[in-house]
């Protein structure tokens, strides 16, 4: 399959491809190393409030790197602390927004802080590993970024905790998602949004497709691009759209790592745990708040520190273009209503088994234009 293929949708399971003895050592080998330097990068992160003592068996923890996150960090808290999140293991990488002491005063907070450089450290996959690593341990564990909110079928009345329970029943591990950005109707800069308000009210606006979906080898993990930046942005080289598939909810054992974002993972088997769209497995979506008023100014801060992307140069373009604050709302995007309208577009899934009880999601999508998302072919 050529890297710069027509985008489509998916339908077909997605195995892992087959490798020899000598590439299975070298991912053994690979994952110790992980796991190395997240014990080295231990030194770098700096206890503001360690609040760990609190940690009870079966908690369900959640992990953040944030920076400058003090307009999104009021909802990030109160959607999680709604499905069920016990306590939160957060580093703060150098903020000057208010973002550290916001932090530091909720009490169900774990806080360090670190300003060693963040694509050093493994886009800080270095940190969190470490943190997995000494207070994951056998508790199920949710990593995110500040601007990700996890939906499933059946939220929010249906908690973490029993979606857990529906996981642990049938036998799994671990819970994959696609991550689906959100936008405005109108001009990136033109809305207004204060803090602690559902970003859902002005980010209205999403593309229900198309994906396309492939595993690489050796680590068997899937690469899922399609839906708003790979039309809006990289329309003529899908290759570099962002990857949209992400595993955030996993029981942790201290033999796990991260390899890139939470895209991925070792062992490989791990990464088997999500097919993307169309997975009749249970999934769900990580709502991507990327694009709040605040986009432009962050996409020139970040293009000027480069510490986003292995090659920073590269996507020059992209950070240009999201900062000049354009409008992403076309005659294909549909209106965001809620998860029984993501489910019943393919975008999640209960499961075979029915997970989360019933419900009865309108089929398609209410239309800034058509809609719908087609089970595809992958």
């Amino acid at each position: 399959m050529a890297p710069d293929g027509p985008l489509r949708a998916l339908s077909a399971p997605l195995p892992l491809p087959p490798i020899g003895p000598g590439a299975a050592f070298r991912l053994r080998w690979k994952r110790r190393r992980l796991l190395w330097r997240a014990f080295r990068a231990r030194r770098a992160l700096h206890p503001r409030t360690d609040r760990t003592a609190l940690i009870r068996p079966g908690a369900i923890l959640c992990f953040s790197v944030m920076r400058n996150e003090a307009l999104r960090l009021p909802y990030f808290l109160a959607h999680y602390r709604a499905l069920g999140v016990t306590h939160f293991l957060l580093v703060d990488n150098g903020s000057d927004d208010g973002t550290d002491r916001m932090l530091a005063a909720e009490p169900d907070v774990s806080l360090w802080t670190c300003t060693r450089g963040y694509r050093d450290a493994r886009f800080g996959l270095d940190w969190i590993g470490w943190l997995l690593l000494r207070h994951g341990h056998g508790h199920w564990c949710l990593t995110v970024d500040a601007d990700e909110l996890l939906v499933y079928p059946g939220a929010p009345e249906r908690d973490l905790e029993a979606l857990i329970g529906d996981l642990e029943a049938e036998g799994r591990g671990a819970f994959g998602a696609v991550m689906l950005d959100l936008y405005p109707h109108g001009p990136l800069d033109a809305q207004t949004y204060r803090p602690g308000d559902d970003p859902t009210r002005i980010l209205r606006g999403f593309d229900a497709g198309p994906w396309r979906a492939e595993r690489q080898a050796p680590l068997g993990n899937l690469w899922l691009r399609g839906g708003t930046r790979a039309r809006a942005f990289f329309a003529g080289r899908p290759s570099r759209a962002p990857t949209l598939n992400k595993i955030p909810l996993l029981r942790w054992s201290r033999r796990y790592a991260y390899v890139n974002s939470t895209h991925s993972l070792l062992p490989r088997r791990l990464n088997a745990a999500y097919d993307g769209p169309g997975d009749p497995r249970p999934c769900g979506v990580l709502l991507h708040s990327k694009f709040l008023p605040d986009a432009p100014s962050r996409a020139r801060t970040e293009k000027a520190r480069g510490e986003h992307f292995h090659d920073p140069a590269a996507f020059a373009a992209y950070y240009d273009a999201v900062a000049r604050g354009g409008t992403l709302w076309h005659e294909g995007s549909l209106v965001y209503e809620g998860p029984a309208q993501l489910e019943a577009l393919g975008l999640m899934s209960r499961g075979a088994a029915g997970a989360f009880g019933e419900t009865g999601p309108s089929p398609r999508g209410r239309k800034g234009a058509p809609g719908g998302g087609p089970r595809a072919e992958r």
